[in-house]
C-alpha cells in the first residue's frame, strides 16, 4: 500500500501525518508542492495541517494553486483516495474537491486541546474502525475550523450520510457541530481535528489510529 503526504511550505504535521500512515502499514512518500505528478501507484494522498504559505488570503487559497493540488484532483476525480486534516481540509475544500468552507473561529481564538468527537457513521473506510455514535478524543489545533456550508449543502451531507465526524462540545462554531466530511464517492475525508496526533500512547492517546488501520485493511484488499 503507498501513501502520498503532501509537503508546502508552512506545512507542520507531514511528518506526524507520514508517520501515522507507516505505523498502519504503508509506503510513504513525501511530495512537494512544486511536484506535478503524485509516486507511481500511490493508493492515498493526505494533505497535512500547518499553516501552508502562512495562511494568506484565505488557509488553503493559495496551497490550492500549487501544482501538486492539480494532481491531487486528478487523483480524486479518478476515484483515487485522500483525506486533508485541519489545514488539509480546507485546502481540499478550496480545491472543490470537498463542499463548503472553514471560517474562522466563532470565538475569534485559536484553539489548541483534545475535543471529544462523536463517529457519525461507520460507512466509509476511514471510519469503519468505529461504531457509529462512538466517542473518541482528537486534539484540534486550528484558527479558522468553523466549518460552514449552505443550507442544501448541509442537507444533502446529511441525507448521503457524508457527516464523518461531529464535535461533542463545539468549540468552534462550526454548523451542526460538523468536524469532518466525505466527497460524494466517499474516498476523500477532510477533518479539523488531527487523528495523527492521537497515534502513539506516548502523545496521550491512540483513539486516531482506527482511522489509520482502517485504511490499510480496506486497501490491502483492494
Amino acid at each position: 500500500m503507498k501513501a502520498a503526504v503532501v509537503v508546502f511550505p508552512g506545512s507542520n504535521c507531514d511528518r506526524d501525518l507520514a508517520v501515522a500512515f507507516e505505523q498502519a502499514g504503508f509506503d510513504v512518500s513525501m511530495v512537494w508542492h512544486k511536484d506535478s505528478v503524485l509516486p507511481e501507484g500511490v493508493d492515498i494522498v493526505g494533505v497535512p495541517g500547518g499553516f501552508s504559505y502562512g495562511d494568506y488570503l484565505r488557509c488553503g487559497a493559495i496551497a490550492a494553486q500549487s501544482p501538486i493540488c492539480q494532481a491531487v484532483v486528478e487523483h480524486a476525480n479518478r476515484g483515487g483516495y485522500a483525506m486533508g486534516v485541519c489545514n488539509g481540509f480546507q485546502i481540499l475544500t478550496e480545491t472543490g474537491v470537498l463542499p463548503g468552507a472553514l471560517l474562522r473561529n466563532a470565538g475569534l481564538k485559536y484553539i489548541c486541546r483534545t475535543v471529544d468527537l462523536q463517529v457519525a457513521t461507520e460507512d466509509s473506510v476511514f471510519t469503519q474502525g468505529y461504531a457509529k455514535g462512538d466517542v473518541i478524543g482528537i486534539p484540534i489545533a486550528h484558527h479558522d475550523g468553523n466549518y460552514f456550508a449552505d443550507a442544501d449543502t448541509i442537507a444533502a451531507l446529511k441525507d448521503q450520510d457524508r457527516i464523518a465526524f461531529t464535535y461533542a462540545d463545539n468549540p468552534n462554531g462550526s454548523v451542526d457541530d460538523i468536524a469532518g466530511i466525505l466527497s460524494e464517492n466517499r474516498r476523500v475525508l477532510g477533518m479539523m481535528p488531527h487523528p495523527e496526533r492521537a497515534a502513539d500512547e506516548g502523545h496521550g492517546g491512540t483513539d486516531g489510529t482506527a482511522v489509520f488501520r482502517a485504511l490499510a485493511g480496506i486497501l490491502a484488499t483492494a
